[in-house]
């Protein structure tokens, strides 16, 4: 079996939220710095405080961030493990 349909909707929803150009940015620039918080994502994008956490919240629903909270602040990371998932998923095109 390629996928388990939990798989099937994990990639797919990640893949999605990658595909947008705004949040694959983000995503780099977490790649880049390690972790970044709100302000930091408003500066990378120019998007308002609202567009930019409707961005995060995606990113995070699809399991492709992590969030944790420090007093008033949000701050971001990359789950590694799930582009390791997708990665993993990936690849199997490329063994066939």
């Amino acid at each position: 079996m390629f996928a388990t349909k939990a798989e099937g909707k994990f990639i797919e929803k990640a893949m999605s939220a990658i595909a947008d150009p705004c949040r694959l940015s983000i995503l780099q620039e977490l790649f880049r710095k390690g972790e970044i918080c709100c302000g930091d994502v408003q500066i990378l994008t120019g998007l308002s405080q609202p567009t930019c956490s409707h961005h995060i919240r995606l990113l995070s629903d699809s399991q492709l961030i992590q969030c944790r909270k420090n007093g008033r602040n949000l701050y971001f990371t990359l789950d590694k493990n799930n582009f390791k998932k997708i990665s993993f998923f990936l690849d199997k095109f490329h063994q066939h």
